[in-house]
């Protein structure tokens, strides 16, 4: 059975957005969308789950107004208004100008998901994946609205990192990715598009790049968990939170060229000592899981979390400051190798 909270009269809406899958993700998608005004129906075969959203996406409008960080034109009442959580697929899905998909990490489920999801939608849906990996072939191909379906990744949390993959397969519609990318623009989030097809996408490949040499640090006997760490929270992660890799080789020499000409052979040589992709097994395993447990205990990672997420909304607020003082459409960055 469907329950919903009735938008206002006075409250047009700017169309209906569907999310399958009431946890983390699903929830965070949202608040992302009825900040922009949006209608959005939350699907879930668990009516606890359902109740459990509606609660948890009314305590984070409050704490996002109490933030400063709460986004759009609307106050935490009207943007509430706009949700509604249906165990009904058909309800979730009709008349929806884009469907969120936000369950488990699993291909075989993704593709039963799809099949039921395409049932009821119309041709100008939008089938959308929040799929960290697996890329949108794996489960669309057997679909006959395929050439509809695309992938959106969010970082996760979506609210206060912006940044969206947009993944398409060999057979999406261009029309579909145009779409997605200005209805992700429209409701504040960064897209970026991955031009074809590649496991991982690109988030997750350069995250896995970082963490296998981390790891191999540490199983070389290099430096210790504690200090890979401080490379980057006092580090990298400075430079990274306002430039990417390569507008700070722009920076940090007088342009690109510049930097390749004085580092370039430097970055081969180091790179070369890398060595394979490491195992996670062994002394290194051992070493990193003691290290992380003694400083991060097991009992108290929630806390750990809130006070990670606390500083991200802090990090929000400022870049979200700041954004308006960008010189030349850039953000000044710490000069630095």
């Amino acid at each position: 059975m469907a329950s919903s909270v009735a938008t206002p009269e006075s409250l047009p809406s700017r169309g209906k957005i569907g999310i399958i899958g009431s946890g983390l993700i699903g929830r965070s998608w949202t608040l992302i969308f009825i900040s922009a005004g949006y209608n959005v129906t939350i699907f879930d075969i668990e009516q606890s789950q359902l109740s459990s959203a509606l609660v948890d996406i009314d305590k984070q409008l409050v704490e996002l107004q109490k933030s400063g960080l709460l986004r759009g034109t609307l106050t935490p009442e009207q943007q509430k208004a706009l949700v509604s959580v249906t165990s009904d697929m058909k309800e979730a899905v009709t008349g929806s100008l884009h469907i969120q998909e936000c369950v488990p990490e699993n291909e075989a489920l993704k593709k039963k998901v799809f099949a039921e999801i395409e049932q009821f939608a119309n041709d100008a849906t939008v089938l959308c994946s929040s799929t960290s990996c697996i890329v949108p072939s794996k489960f669309t191909e057997h679909l006959k609205r395929r050439s509809q379906c695309i992938v959106a990744h969010p970082v996760n949390p979506p609210y206060y990192c912006p940044l969206v993959e947009i993944v398409p397969s060999p057979w999406t519609e261009q029309s579909v990715i145009s779409r997605t990318r200005t209805l992700l623009e429209e409701v504040g989030q960064v897209p970026v598009t991955v031009k074809r097809e590649v496991d991982g996408f690109a988030l997750n490949r350069l995250q896995y790049a970082i963490i296998n040499e981390a790891w191999r640090l540490v199983a070389d006997g290099v430096m210790s968990p504690e200090d890979v760490d401080k490379v980057f929270t006092a580090g990298l992660g400075m430079r990274y939170a306002f430039c990417g890799p390569f507008e700070v080789i722009h920076l940090n020499a007088e342009g690109t060229a510049s930097y390749l000409e004085r580092y370039g052979s430097t970055i081969e040589r180091v790179t070369s000592t890398f060595g394979p992709s490491p195992t996670f097994t062994g002394q290194a395993y051992n070493a990193v899981v003691s290290d992380s447990n003694a400083h991060y205990p097991l009992d108290k990672l929630q806390e750990i979390r809130q006070w990670r997420d606390a500083r991200l909304v802090a990090l929000a607020k400022l870049k979200k400051d700041l954004e308006p003082q960008k010189p030349l459409q850039y953000l000044h960055c710490a000069s630095g190798k």
